[in-house]
């Protein structure tokens, strides 16, 4: 009889067997779909705290608003004698503005292009052949040449000289001696009236 009992209830074992495992399977489906959205959510959240952090670094490498304000400068020449030189600041860079004499201007002028390592006319680095404008640092490794004060050592050619590695640069700002590869960088400038010069 226990055997008997056994098979007429093994049916309804089998339809309550095959529920529960329906159930499960539910069970499993909803916590799969539960999974998902938290993955979702622990993605989405951990981009958003990554865009949170990184994006104030990003931004503090953009220039300050005081910098931007000096992207270019006005400079008053008038006070400048002729074979006088002075030093202005531009975008944190030394620029040299030199009144040439008229031998300077001779002596520049008269380059032969062939003889140069990085060669350019003077023509093509100056506006007005008076004034010669360029950024006041060496194309080797960026120190500051000597040649603003009438007492500094300008070099054979009467321009700038580096100390640091022995560069000589003409009254054109031209390399022509010693390891810098470049002449010396021409700013933007444009003359607004004969004694105002704007550069950048």
């Amino acid at each position: 009889m226990p055997m008997a009992r056994g098979l007429r209830a093994g049916p309804a074992g089998l339809k309550g067997s095959k529920e529960m495992a329906d159930h499960a399977q539910a069970k499993s489906a909803d916590g799969g779909t539960r999974r998902d959205f938290i993955q979702l959510m622990t993605t989405s959240l951990t981009a958003f705290g990554t865009a949170a952090v990184v994006w104030p670094m990003i931004d503090s490498m953009n220039p300050a608003k005081d910098v931007l304000a000096l992207s270019s400068i006005e400079v008053n020449l008038s006070q400048i004698e002729v074979g006088q030189s002075i030093t202005v600041k531009w975008r944190g860079k030394p620029v040299f503005i030199r009144r040439r004499t008229p031998e300077e201007i001779k002596a520049a002028e008269g380059v032969v292009l062939d003889e140069l390592r990085d060669p350019q006319s003077d023509e093509n680095r100056v506006q007005k052949p008076e004034w010669l404008i360029v950024v006041g640092v060496c194309t080797h490794l960026g120190c500051i040449p000597l040649g603003q004060k009438p007492s500094d050592p300008r070099g054979q050619f009467g321009g700038w000289f580096c100390p640091c590695h022995g560069s000589e640069y003409d009254t054109s700002g031209r390399i022509r001696r010693g390891p810098a590869p470049l002449n010396l960088q021409v700013p933007t400038y444009v003359f607004e009236t004969d004694t105002l010069v704007k550069i950048g």
